[in-house]
């Protein structure tokens, strides 16, 4: 939220992606280094409040106000977001794992440096900043008008609901990883797949999921019938939901100590992966097409802070 709010009102949101990048990388740097932890997880929270909400409003701005194709491109960065999730747990995770944690993390440093050169090659592309825009234009600060209390109001409305999707799959990062360690079977004719691998499977399920879910509301867009923002986000809804059905019946009566193939916990990550691009890149779009062009960071940063609510609860 505060990050936001530094982009919309002094900095603007290159530089504040820029800060928040160089803030991680030192944070996963410190991580290395055991006595370190809380100073390196201080560091990652400053850096993810800048990057995060500042990051994702960008995508808004290379689209003119609306435009239809804003929900497909949401879902086309999310899936690039994911590409970078699913080699984590594989590079970051097997470090871990076989060499210690410090290796891991510090090449979770190297890799939010590599991100930072990229995005700094990259910002010719981008559009310019509002805040920046407005100071060029000269434009005043005016009192927000009706309509944009409205899209705020509605916001917030959906922002309460999103605390419930987030409580439930925020159990992928936490409850679902601890059973894939302590009751899932690994092996795979004869080779033991590393536990923390399960962490690659959403992501891996994401990049799958958008080339398809972008062609289908493609479709029905040119036949005006692609469902609305709120009606894709229900959907999400409910195939969050079913995806738990699977477990529930497998682990009805099992003991601590028995174990069950992962390929029941890759199905219903499936099923909630599904239930998360009807959500949350949708949810992102959404913030862009309603909030006031002026404050649409600080509105993107309490989206995020809903989640907060949610890994609570969770």
């Amino acid at each position: 939220l505060f990050g936001g709010m530094l982009a919309d009102r002094i900095l603007g949101q290159r530089k504040t992606v820029i800060i928040g990048a160089v803030l991680m990388a030192i944070g996963h740097f410190l991580m290395a280094v055991e006595s370190m932890f809380l100073v390196a997880l201080f560091f990652l929270i400053l850096g993810n409040g800048c990057f995060k909400p500042n990051i994702s409003t960008q995508v808004g701005g290379l689209y003119p106000e609306g435009d239809p194709r804003l929900d497909r491109a949401y879902t086309i960065f999310y899936a690039g977001i994911n590409l970078g999730a699913f080699f984590s747990p594989l590079v970051c995770g097997t470090l871990g794992q076989i060499y210690g944690w410090h290796y891991g993390f510090a090449a979770a440093g190297v890799g939010m440096v590599l991100g930072l050169v990229l995005y700094l090659w990259g910002q010719r592309f981008l559009a310019p900043d509002q805040l920046h825009k407005d100071k060029a234009a000269h434009v005043e600060k005016a009192p927000l008008t009706h309509k944009e209390w409205q899209g705020i109001f509605g916001l917030i409305v959906l922002c309460a609901l999103n605390i419930v999707f987030w409580t439930v799959y925020e159990q992928g990062g936490n409850t679902l990883q601890l059973f894939a360690d302590r009751n899932s079977d690994w092996h795979i004719f004869g080779w033991v797949m590393p536990s923390t691998w399960y962490q690659a499977f959403n992501p891996m399920f994401i990049f799958m999921l958008a080339p398809a879910l972008n062609i289908l509301w493609g479709w029905q867009s040119k036949r005006n019938a692609e469902p609305s923002s709120v009606t894709k986000m229900a959907i999400g809804c409910v195939a969050l939901g079913l995806s738990f059905a699977p477990l529930m019946f497998i682990t009805k009566g099992m003991g601590d100590a028995q174990r069950i193939s992962f390929l029941w916990l890759v199905g219903g990550t499936f099923i909630y992966t599904v239930g998360e691009m009807y959500l949350s890149p949708i949810g992102l779009a959404l913030v862009v097409k309603v909030a006031p062009a002026r404050l649409v960071s600080m509105m993107m940063g309490m989206w995020f802070l809903s989640s907060f609510f949610g890994n609570y609860l969770a």
